[in-house]
Formats: C-alpha cells, structure tokens, sequence
C-alpha cells in the first residue's frame, strides 16, 4: 500500500470510527425521548437512527477487512463492498417504510404529544454533525474513491435531510402542541422523511446493481 493510500486509509477510518462514537448515544437518548412524547416524527426517528447505526458499524467493519487484509482477492472485495452498500441500503428502506407507516397511521389517529424538547435538540445537535459527517465524507470520496466510503457518503447526506425535516417537525410540536395542524405536520415530516430515504435506497440500488 502506497503512503498516499496508507495516509487516506487512516483518514478514512478515522472518520468512520469517530462518526459510530458520536452516533452510538442517539438511538438510547431518543427513544427514551419518544416514548414519553408519542410523536410519530420522534419514534420513526428513533427507529432511523437505530437501523443507521447498525448500517454503520457493519460498513466500518467490512472497510477495515477489505483495507488491511492484502491477500483479499477482487472477486471477495467486491462481494464484502456489495455487504456494506446493501447494509446502507437496508438502513434506508427499513427505517423508511417503518417511517411511512407510522406517518400514515399519525393522519387518522390522534395522539397527544408530549414534551419534544430533548428530541428538538437532539434532533438539531444531529442535523449539525451529520451535515459535517456529510461534507467530510464528499471529500474523503474525492481524494480516494471508496465504494464503502461513498455509500456512508451518501447514507450522512440522507441523516441530514432527515434531521432538518425532524427538526421542522418537532419545533411545531413544541411551539404549539395542541393546535390541530400539529398532528398533521408531525404526521406528514413523518411522510416526508419516509419518501426520501426510500426513494435514496432505491436509486442506490439502481446505480450499483442494475
């Protein structure tokens, strides 16, 4: 391995480790949240963040393998790559069909919502880190193309859209609870949540598969 790879590889990992740290809380701290508040927003988010996570470390994992271990021919790299980007994949399309199931039933069936706050910051703190985790990965994927690298690329991408629509949802929650259009713009950030990350799994699996 080449210093110039040797240093990316580092940077990269590094990135990946860091990113699983600082996601590794969001998933206990927002269900605990959501299960006092009953928003649809908070418990698809929850769900979201607890699938992301997992998506994570597999990919984390896969990475490492394939990068330090040189007698790993292409025949298996590209298998274990294809692992991590169907990992990602099954993140997105899990977390958005839970998210659209959640958001229709929010349409029909009222719910008072409890206290959103701790989920309103944890949402903001993530919208925060994950468009950084976004930009970093854009770059880290300029410098040296990595397949496992591009689909945690495209999956913070995906995190931060989500957490802006998260938040859109949860400050109406917070500022005005009880008016009648709270349940609907709660149900549809659900929704609209929902289509994105489906319609980002699909063309995922359009670009790498068909």
């Amino acid at each position: 391995m080449s210093a110039l790879h040797e240093k990316n590889f580092s940077k990269q990992e590094k990135t990946m480790i860091i990113s699983i740290l600082l996601s590794a809380p969001g998933p206990i701290i927002t269900w605990s949240s959501a299960l006092s508040s009953h928003s649809a927003t908070q418990i698809a988010d929850s769900l979201r963040r607890t699938s992301e996570l997992v998506a994570m470390i597999i990919s984390w994992w896969i990475y490492r393998k394939i990068r330090s271990n040189v007698e790993v021919d292409d025949i298996y790299r590209v298998h274990l790559e294809r692992i991590a980007n169907y990992a990602v994949v099954g993140a997105m399309l899990c977390s958005g069909l839970v998210m659209l199931s959640v958001g229709v039933s929010r349409l029909f069936i009222s719910e008072e919502s409890g206290n959103v706050i701790l989920g309103l910051i944890i949402a903001f703190l993530g919208l925060l880190t994950n468009t950084w985790f976004w930009l970093r990965y854009r770059g880290l994927t300029r410098e040296d193309f990595d397949p496992v690298i591009d689909a945690q690329y495209k999956l913070y991408r995906g995190k931060a859209c989500v957490d802006f629509c998260v938040v859109i949802a949860l400050t109406s929650i917070s500022i005005a609870s009880n008016h009648p259009l709270t349940q609907y713009i709660d149900a549809f950030g659900c929704i609209i949540v929902a289509i994105y990350l489906v319609y980002n799994g699909v063309n995922m699996i359009k670009e790498n598969y068909l």
